[in-house]
């Protein structure tokens, strides 16, 4: 019975495995071929692994100045998030004051609020700061979109860190300041990897406010290379593939290199979060 079920784990495991990188591989094997391979074999192996798709990609959209966009608003929205979530989370997680819950209920509820309906508000705001079209701009809202996440993820953490450890500190004459940087950052890594993993991601991808709020190839990134990609060359399909290979493959190198801090955060996170 035991071994029945441990088959049927491992199969369930193995499909799950499939289906998520099913999607991924055969966009890959398409970056190779030719149109006519794509609409005949789609299925099948290359004829030979030809690199003309991803020279052809770089020729006919501006894919280098999008991803510098994209590498500078991923991490410089993800400091920005960071820097300002750190210490904000760790006093949610640590002390007690009049209307707590109900700030930390309005959190929650923006997870509800969908994008769409956050455009035009955005759109006016950063319009109205002289923002528009600049990268600085997309920083900003990204930053505070992923508030709510990098939020909850690091009050979770900083409540399994035990308050022996900070009462030590102040028994020392440390002060809240102090205790906070040289205490609880540097074991608080697991957390601000997560969190950092999380909005590093929700910057790399976003395309709903990045379409709306930037108009220039100075300003864009990445996912609207692939749209303006998309509508002018649709009919080049290998050469499609091959752009979207370049604008997926760097968030699932980010993912992979962190993994360890990510599954140790959410881990720690759930234990009291």
């Amino acid at each position: 019975m035991k071994k029945g079920l441990g088959v049927l784990k491992y199969g369930f495991v193995l499909l799950i495995v499939l289906l998520s990188l099913g999607p991924f591989l055969w966009v890959l094997m398409a970056s190779f071929k030719t149109n006519a391979e794509i609409l005949n074999n789609s299925l099948g192996w290359p004829s030979s692994f030809r690199f003309s798709n991803y020279v052809m990609a770089f020729k006919i959209a501006p894919l280098s100045r999008f991803y510098i966009n994209s590498v500078i608003v991923g991490i410089f929205g993800t400091l920005l998030n960071l820097l300002l979530l750190g210490m904000a989370g760790y006093v949610l997680a640590r002390f007690q004051f009049r209307f707590k819950n109900l700030l930390m209920g309005a959190f929650s509820l923006s997870l509800l609020i969908p994008g769409a309906a956050m455009l035009q508000p955005l759109y006016l705001t950063v319009n109205t700061l002289g923002l528009y079209d600049k990268v600085i701009g997309l920083i900003i809202v990204y930053a505070g979109f992923g508030l709510p996440v990098s939020l909850y993820i690091l009050s979770s953490y900083f409540l399994t860190i035990p308050k022996e450890m900070e009462e030590s500190a102040y028994l020392d004459g440390a002060s809240f300041i102090q205790t906070f940087f040289r205490i609880i950052l540097p074991i608080s890594k697991p957390g601000f990897g997560t969190a950092g993993v999380m909005q590093f991601l929700l910057c790399w991808n976003e395309f709903q406010f990045a379409i709306i709020l930037t108009t220039g190839n100075q300003s864009r990134t990445l996912p609207l290379a692939l749209y303006y990609f998309k509508s002018q060359f649709a009919s080049d399909y290998g050469v499609m593939f091959a752009a979207t290979m370049v604008v997926i493959v760097p968030s699932i190198l980010v993912y992979i290199l962190l993994q360890k801090q990510v599954v140790s955060g959410l881990a720690a996170g759930a234990v009291k979060g």
